[in-house]
C-alpha cells in the first residue's frame, strides 16, 4: 500500500500524567507512563485492532490521538479526504475545534457517556448545532435519520437515556459518533459493558456502517476472539508500548512476541480435538507499575524466555516481513 492509504500516523506518541505532592506548593514528584513510544498508522478503510490487558494503555491511546488528552510528546498525522496533512499534537483551539467533526469516538460505557439530562434528540443533536452543521428542523430530522441509520426507532427524540437498555444506548452513541459524518472513529471497548446475546449485533451494526460510510476505525478491545472477527490488522500493546503488529490472520496464526503467545493461549478453540492438544501459557508475577517501568524491555520481568539483553537494552521495532512488525530481542 502506498502512503497515499495512511489515514493516521502516529509517531512515537507518550502520554505521561504527573504525580504530585504537596497541599499549597503541588511539586512533580513522578509521573505515570501510561503511553511511552508508540508508532502505528491506520490506513483508510481498515479497523485497526489494539489489544492487551487491562491497564496496559490503550484508552489512553485512543483518547490522545484524538486530543483528549494532550501528548506529552510525539506526533499524531491525519491525513483527511481534502489530502491536508495535520499533526493533531500541534494544534488547538479553533483549529483543533474543526478537525473534531472528522474524528469521534464511541465510548466504553453507554451508561457514563450519555449525559441522563438531556433527550436523545439534543444528545445526537448537539454535535450539528455546535458545528453549524444544522439549525431548527434540519437538526431533528437529522437526529432522526441517525437513529433509523442505527436501528432505533426515529420517534424516540423526547426520550432519556434511563428509558433504553445498554444495547439501546451504545447505538445512541454510535449515532452521536456518526452525527458529523467523520471519517475515522475511536472505538473505546464498545461492547465490553454489553451482555454477550447484544455484543454480535453492536459488532455487526459497526461493521455495517463501516461499509456504508467508508469508516476506518480504531477498535479497542480485550476480547481477541471478537478483535478477530472485525479488525483487519491487529497491534498488541503492553504496558504503554506496542510489542506486536501485523494482518489479523498472521497474528493469530504466528504471533511472535511471547506476549502475543501468551495472549493467543488464553482464548478458547471450539473445537474440543484442538483445545486438548494446546498448551496454555500462565504467565509469572503481575504487570509492573507504569509508574516505574523495567529497563529495557517491558516484558521481561514475565517472559519465560527472557535473557540478559531483554533486562539491558530496549528492542527495536522491527519488520520481519509481510509487514509483521514485534518488538523482541529473541525472534529471528
Amino acid at each position: 500500500m502506498t502512503n497515499d492509504n495512511i489515514l493516521l500516523k502516529v509517531q512515537d506518541l507518550k502520554k505521561h500524567f504527573p504525580i504530585t505532592q504537596g497541599i499549597v506548593f503541588m511539586r512533580e514528584v513522578g509521573s505515570v507512563k501510561a503511553v511511552d513510544g508508540v508508532s502505528f498508522d491506520v490506513k483508510r478503510g481498515e479497523t485497526l485492532g489494539l489489544v492487551g490487558e487491562s491497564g496496559c494503555g490503550k484508552s489512553t491511546t485512543g483518547r490522545t490521538i484524538l486530543q483528549l488528552h494532550r501528548a506529552t510528546a510525539g506526533h499524531v498525522y491525519f491525513t483527511g479526504a481534502d489530502n491536508q496533512t495535520v499533526d493533531l499534537t500541534a494544534i488547538q483551539g479553533e483549529p483543533l475545534r474543526k478537525m473534531r467533526r472528522k474524528m469521534q469516538m464511541i465510548f466504553q460505557d453507554p451508561y457514563a457517556s450519555l449525559n441522563p439530562r438531556m433527550t436523545v434528540g439534543d444528545i445526537i443533536g448537539e454535535p450539528l448545532i455546535i458545528h453549524n452543521v444544522a439549525r431548527g428542523k434540519e437538526v431533528n430530522e437529522r437526529v432522526q435519520e441517525l437513529l433509523k441509520i442505527v436501528g432505533l426507532n426515529p420517534l424516540f427524540t423526547n426520550r432519556y437515556p434511563h428509558e433504553f437498555s445498554g444495547g439501546q444506548r451504545q447505538r445512541i452513541g454510535v449515532a452521536r459518533a456518526l452525527a458529523l459524518q467523520p471519517e475515522f472513529i475511536v472505538c473505546d471497548e464498545p461492547i465490553s459493558a454489553l451482555d454477550v446475546s447484544i455484543q454480535a449485533q453492536v459488532v455487526n451494526l459497526l461493521e455495517d456502517l463501516q461499509e456504508q460510510f467508508n469508516l476506518t476505525y480504531l477498535f479497542i478491545a480485550h476480547d481477541l476472539s471478537m478483535v478477530r472477527h472485525i479488525s483487519s490488522r491487529v497491534a498488541v500493546m503492553y504496558l504503554g508500548a506496542i510489542v506486536e503488529l501485523s494482518s489479523r490472520d498472521e497474528l493469530y496464526n504466528n504471533p511472535l512476541h511471547p506476549y502475543s503467545q501468551a495472549l493467543l493461549s488464553a482464548v478458547p478453540v471450539p473445537d474440543p480435538v484442538v483445545e486438548e492438544k494446546r498448551q496454555r501459557i500462565i504467565l509469572q508475577g503481575d504487570v509492573p507499575s507504569p509508574i516505574n517501568p523495567p529497563s529495557g524491555c517491558r516484558f521481561h520481568t514475565r517472559c519465560p524466555i527472557a535473557q540478559s539483553i531483554c533486562s539491558e537494552t530496549r528492542p527495536e521495532w522491527r519488520d520481519m516481513g509481510g509487514g509483521h512488525w514485534v518488538a523482541c530481542h529473541l525472534v529471528q
